[in-house]
């Protein structure tokens, strides 16, 4: 018999426990904790795996089958990948805004719509940085200067030729970054037949959204419009700088048409039929739009270069400045619409997440913030390689646009408040962390003797540590507020003194002192963008180092592009349906099923269960890890992750669920409400069942033949521990 085709069979007692890994990119040999494994189902991005027939060390654990789902490598990519995540990870945080709106259902059209025109700022943002450097930097400023030409033979063969040619040969380096992302978000994939879950009927606003969309109609317009709404941003920027030649009736009417095409795409980001399954019309209209479009840029193109006149050589591209600051304030007016929006619609409980309601302003201001930045140091970056070898400041060939400039020191005092901030409330809160922590080693080793005091001491302060993961969300609101307050210095790009002079002259501190804090700024966003390269990198090639940085981009990557098309792909549209798929054939081949998903594969499982079929989720039952879905996901994604989520998972399981939680565990947490502090309980029963708290450590002094004591876990997985055997014991009993 076919491996595959023996693979639904399962142990003596028809019971599989299947495993969902979390972050961590381990391979199936460590999540089936047997070294000889193979693969039963799916392909080299996610797949089951079994251990091979014959292992001596068996693939089965009192009569349960193991079997693994290994996912990590659809999120994972090579190293090229990493290096587009950088430029990705703004696209990737305004589209998880959209996901981050509040529970109700009456403002979703309008955050939906404020936040896709956003995500439409952010692809002019985008343009318009490649213009700042090709066009303005370069083509502009570089190429007007005989001192910026020396020496550099691959810029110098452009000295001295017309503006107009100049402009339009650089003007290929926005169209390539254009086509850059165009081609990333337009990686062939499988079709969504090929993973559709089983049809039935579905609850609204819930997390069954992930997975059962056929989203690739959506994302398919999505991509279109943007393309044109790139291309009219080039177009204008172009026409902006040709006009300073002077006004033509050409310029005029190129001019006109490339801002009806603005204007157009961002209507119809705001329409209802913008996510049909089938909209043949829409299809064919906004496929119109991009070619059009594209045939206006050729056109645009001719029309500058072709033009033969003298070009007044000012500082700086006509225009430049003056487009940017204007989308800013675009962006400003949008930002406060949905800021509006969202007090209105906030979460008014008492007991609601500290985020109020913002989530959704916090990751769209974060978004913009980070565009901003990465655009102004690479401008800054590159004029910087162009001075090289200026004295002083007033002997500078070239300067990166004054908006940039602004850009680097409002960054820098958004990120420096928001440490001293954190700082402080992590001192301030510390005292009470350390109580509570005392608390519970009281209650877990309350006769520890005396020279298990350096351990407790170290558990003490791990669990302070862990508890400090609820203070962050309010600080990520904070920095989205202050970054939105930086954010309006970009209006002062277009005053003539620079940053230093003005805030000498009004707030008095030295101009040598502002140049110095933008030099550092500057660094610092090096650092960082630095920093997320070679952190994408060890994350795909080391597994440890995957659970630490891996946390953002599989958090941003699980929910469907719904507001950017050219944010990474989601991984969870493949991998939910793929679960139910697999799980609905183990149940129909006679087995039943324990579900064990660590961290965020408690997610993955927690979406899949809502779309079992119930004649399947009647033989399933669900034990989650370190599961993130209360602590993490009902803060930040309240829409689609709540109470009344979590107790429709639990219903359709039967209550046969088991939560097992530390409390050094900085990420995971319980999934039902603690108890009130009288001591009675805050759920019924049943609730009162599903979690369950491991001690963390199992003891503070060296067992018996050992030197060490215990390892604290944290995070890591509970495969190991004998709660988790004898809790698959349970559940497996209780399906038989």
């Amino acid at each position: 018999m076919d491996q595959r085709e023996a693979a639904g069979r399962a142990g003596p007692d028809g019971v599989v426990q299947l495993r969902v890994h979390g972050v961590s990119a381990i391979g199936p040999e460590d999540l089936l904790d047997r070294p000889d494994v193979q693969q039963v189902a799916g392909d080299h991005r996610g797949g089951f795996y079994r251990v091979r027939p014959g292992n001596h060390e068996g693939g089965e654990t009192d009569g349960v089958t193991l079997e693994a789902y290994r996912w990590n490598n659809l999120p994972a990519g090579n190293a090229l990948r990493t290096l587009a995540m950088v430029i990705l990870l703004p696209f990737m945080l305004i589209n998880l805004a959209i996901w981050m709106r509040p529970a109700g259902a009456g403002s979703d059209p309008v955050i939906k719509a404020l936040c896709r025109l956003l995500a439409l700022t952010l692809t002019g943002m985008y343009v318009l940085s490649m213009v700042g450097i090709a066009l303005d930097v370069i083509a502009w400023k570089c190429m007007s200067s005989p001192e910026c030409l020396a020496g550099r033979s691959w810029l110098s063969w452009l000295g001295g030729r017309p503006a107009g040619l100049r402009l339009a040969v650089l003007a290929l380096a926005p169209v390539a970054a254009i086509s850059l992302v165009w081609g990333l978000s337009a990686r062939p994939a499988l079709p969504f037949h090929v993973f559709r879950a089983a049809d039935q009927p579905l609850a609204a606003h819930r997390l069954t959204a992930v997975g059962r969309w056929d989203n690739e109609p959506l994302v398919g317009r999505m991509r279109s419009i943007h393309v044109a709404a790139a291309f009219a941003t080039l177009d204008l920027s172009l026409l902006g700088a040709r006009a300073a030649q002077g006004l033509s009736i050409g310029t005029v009417a190129l001019t006109t048409v490339a801002g009806l095409l603005l204007v157009t795409c961002a209507v119809l980001l705001c329409t209802p039929p913008l996510t049909a399954p089938t909209e043949g019309r829409l299809d064919r209209l906004v496929s119109a739009l991009r070619a059009v479009t594209l045939g206006l840029t050729v056109l645009v193109w001719i029309h500058v270069l072709t033009s033969s006149a003298s070009w007044p050589e000012r500082n700086g591209l006509p225009g430049y400045n003056l487009t940017v600051v204007g989308l800013f304030i675009g962006q400003a007016v949008l930002l406060a619409a949905l800021g509006a929006v969202l007090f209105w619609h906030r979460d008014r409980q008492s007991d609601a997440a500290p985020s109020l309601g913002f989530g959704a302003l916090a990751a769209s201001v974060a978004a913009i913030s980070l565009a901003l930045t990465f655009s102004a140091e690479l401008a800054y970056r590159v004029s910087d390689v162009l001075n090289r070898g200026a004295p002083t400041a007033e002997a500078l060939i070239t300067s990166p646009p004054r908006a940039c400039i602004w850009v680097i020191l409002g960054f820098t005092l958004a990120v420096l408040v928001t440490l001293v901030v954190a700082g402080i409330d992590s001192l301030a809160s510390r005292p009470g962390r350390i109580r509570a922590a005392s608390a519970i080693l009281a209650r877990d080793f309350p006769d520890a003797p005396a020279d298990a005091t350096p351990r407790l001491r170290q558990v003490r302060k791990a669990i302070a540590h862990a508890r400090f993961t609820e203070r962050l969300v309010p600080l990520a609101v904070l920095y989205a507020c202050l970054a939105g307050i930086g954010m309006t210095m970009v209006a002062l790009g277009l005053l003539p003194t620079p940053p230093g002079e003005l805030i000498q002259r009004y707030v008095g501190l030295p101009a040598s002192f502002v140049d110095f804090g933008i030099g550092v700024g500057s660094y610092l966003i090096a650092a960082i963008i630095v920093g997320l390269v070679i952190g994408g990198i060890f994350a795909y090639r080391t597994p440890g180092f995957r659970r630490y940085v891996g946390v953002l981009w599989d958090l941003g990557t699980f929910w469907p592009r719904a507001a950017h098309p050219f944010a990474p792909p989601c991984y969870a549209e493949r991998a939910v349906p793929e679960l139910t798929c697999r799980i609905t054939h183990l149940v129909d081949s006679g087995n039943t099923v324990v579900l064990t998903g660590h961290s965020h594969g408690s997610v993955l499982l927690a979406a899949t269960v809502l779309q079992l079929p119930p004649r399947v989720a009647e033989r399933v039952a669900l034990l989650t890890h370190g599961s993130p879905l209360r602590r993490l996901y009902a803060r930040l994604f309240p829409a689609y992750v709540n109470d009344e989520v979590i107790h429709e998972i639990a219903d359709r399981v039967d209550w046969r669920w088991v939560n097992l939680w530390r409390d050094t565990d900085p990420i995971g947490g319980r999934v039902f409400p603690p108890q009130r502090p009288d001591g009675a309980p805050a759920a019924p029963d049943q609730q009162a069942t599903v979690d369950r708290r491991l001690r963390d450590p199992n003891g503070v002094t060296a067992p018996a033949g050992d030197i060490f004591p215990p390892p604290i876990k944290g995070h890591s997985p509970c495969e190991a521990d004998r709660a988790f055997d004898e809790t698959v014991r349970d559940l497996a009993g209780r399906l038989r």
